[in-house]
């Protein structure tokens, strides 16, 4: 994409930017005593479709409009596939168990993937792989396996996040974006702790830890196995010599104040592209705003919804990106 379809691209992304959440809009979610109240006013600031969506209709519609408008907005969108092969994989793993339990699940599938979801669904109920990208295959193929002649759903899925987890990274890496190269390393490095934490927690051997753990170059997973291997303790202080250090005190605390870390920091990763106006980092930049966006609102309503304190919820909401 020239640099002039660029600046229309992110003079148009400027101005969707305007309308993203700040601290403002969620203190009058927050200030909401209902939960439908809150359903309310983001029907009246236009989220949804209907006005009359179930909580996840309304968020998977706002979802929705952010990628019909990096459509609308990027001729090739294989540039953006890191944010978009976990979806071909869960497809990829909706098939297998479907084929294998040999019944018709539906809505278990995702749309707008790199993939045709029916190509994969076609792929696996035949046994034949070579439609599928290369970066698909063997794992299809040893998951497939694994699934039909043991019946082992959990070592499937192992096989399946790890590959897409070594796709993405890969993808990151030769984008071209340092970007998309950032996102993609630390997607991979924080889903590998957490493999490593459920992984110490529920006594998993050294075999599990190589199987599931994605290369990436933050970390040393080896090493990370080993700490995993000896427990909680060993994890946080391996993490204390990384990039995740703040991370490690966190780990201590709770999954969730963790997996606030981890948001947050992407937030932090993607700030400087408001003010870049040349490339295709803004709209990559503003995908992932929203991605946040849409999962603080989820969080703020699944505590409305469930009664939680004020305090609770408010310990869980993510930083915006205005």
């Amino acid at each position: 994409m020239a640099d002039s379809l660029y600046t229309y691209a992110v003079a148009r992304i400027r101005s969707k930017e305007l309308r993203l959440f700040d601290k403002t809009d969620l203190e009058q979610l927050m200030a909401c005593t209902r939960y439908e109240d809150c359903l309310r006013i983001l029907s009246d600031q236009g989220w949804g479709k209907s006005g009359e969506e179930t909580a996840e209709q309304l968020l998977a519609a706002e979802r929705e409009k952010t990628w019909d408008l990096i459509r609308e907005l990027v001729d090739d969108m294989s540039v953006f596939d890191v944010f978009l092969y976990e979806k071909d994989f869960h497809n990829l793993k909706a098939a297998i168990k479907q084929t294998y339990v040999q019944e018709e699940v539906p809505g278990i599938y995702f749309n707008n993937g790199t993939i045709d979801k029916d190509i994969i669904i076609n792929a696996v109920k035949h046994h034949d792989f070579s439609e599928l990208p290369e970066f698909m295959r063997a794992a299809a193929e040893e998951a497939f396996q694994v699934q039909m002649h043991t019946g082992d759903g959990q070592l499937c899925e192992i096989i399946l996040d790890k590959a897409v987890l070594e796709a993405i990274g890969q993808k990151g890496r030769t984008s071209g974006s340092k970007l998309l190269a950032e996102y993609a390393e630390l997607k991979t490095a924080v889903a590998d702790i957490n493999i490593a934490v459920r992984g110490s927690r529920t006594g998993k051997n050294r075999e599990f830890f190589k199987r599931a753990l994605a290369s990436c170059t933050s970390l040393d997973t080896e090493k990370l196995a080993e700490a995993a291997l000896s427990g909680m303790e060993a994890i946080s202080s391996y993490l204390e010599g990384t990039d995740y250090h703040e991370a490690a005190q966190l780990l201590m605390e709770s999954p969730s104040a963790f997996e606030r870390w981890c948001d947050n920091r992407i937030v932090e990763l993607i700030k400087p592209q408001k003010y870049n106006p040349f490339t295709i980092e803004p709209l990559a930049a503003y995908i992932l705003a929203r991605e946040n966006e849409i999962k603080t609102v989820r969080i703020l309503l699944s505590g409305k919804l469930n009664g939680l304190p004020e305090n609770s919820i408010r310990e869980r909401l993510r930083d915006m990106y205005v």
